[in-house]
C-alpha cells in the first residue's frame, strides 16, 4: 500500500508544480500529510537534493522515496514523478503527428524552429566565451577540438556520444595531463 501511496503522491506533485524549488510547498505538504517526513527532514532532503547532480524533483523524490520505504520506493516515487512529464510527452507527439501537415501546425513550427535554434546559438555563444576565450586570451587547443569533432561529427558521421567522449578525453590531455607533465 506504501508503494502505491507514494506513486500517487509523487504523481499529483508532478503534475501540480513546475519542477525546482515550486515543488518543495507540495512535496511538504504530502510528506507531513502521510506523516512521512517532518519539515526538518524535509530542509535536509532540499538540501541533499540540491548538493547531487540532477533535477531536484527526482532527486526529491529518490530520496524520500528511499527513507519511505527502502530501494523500491525510491524507484516508485521516481516513477512517479516522471509520470506526468512523459504523459504530457507523450500526448503532445501524438498531437503533433496527427497534426503535423496541417497548415496551422507548420506555421506554429515556422515560428517555433527559429526561436529553438536562436535559444541553442545563443548558448553556444555564451559558452563559447568562456570555453574558447579564457582572460580574453584564445585557446587555441579548445578551437582546435572544435572543429576537430565538428569534422568528426558532419563529415565522418561520428555519433554524438563518441565525438562528446572523444571531445573530452582531448580536453583531459590538453588541459589536465599535459599541463602536469610540464608543470
Amino acid at each position: 500500500m506504501i508503494y502505491i501511496e507514494l506513486f500517487l503522491s509523487f504523481v499529483k506533485i508532478g503534475f501540480t508544480s513546475f519542477g525546482g524549488m515550486s515543488m518543495i510547498p507540495l512535496i511538504l505538504d504530502e510528506m507531513s500529510s502521510h506523516g512521512w517526513m517532518t519539515a526538518e527532514d524535509l530542509s535536509n532532503l532540499v538540501a541533499i537534493a540540491e548538493m547531487t547532480p540532477g533535477p531536484l524533483g527526482i532527486n526529491c523524490a529518490t530520496f524520500t522515496g528511499t527513507q519511505t520505504a527502502g530501494f523500491l520506493g525510491g524507484i516508485v516515487a521516481v516513477l512517479g514523478v516522471l509520470t506526468p512529464a512523459f504523459t504530457l510527452t507523450m500526448l503532445i507527439a501524438i498531437f503533433f503527428e496527427k497534426f503535423k501537415e496541417s497548415s496551422v501546425m507548420r506555421r506554429i513550427m515556422s515560428v517555433v524552429k527559429p526561436i529553438c535554434i536562436a535559444m541553442i546559438l545563443s548558448v553556444i555563444v555564451t559558452l563559447s566565451s568562456t570555453t574558447y576565450f579564457v582572460n580574453s586570451v584564445i585557446q587555441p587547443f579548445s578551437i582546435g577540438i572544435a572543429a576537430l569533432m565538428l569534422y568528426l561529427l558532419i563529415r565522418r558521421k561520428w555519433s554524438v556520444p563518441v565525438v562528446i567522449i572523444s571531445s573530452a578525453m582531448l580536453g583531459v590531455v590538453f588541459y589536465g595531463v599535459l599541463p602536469m607533465v610540464r608543470g
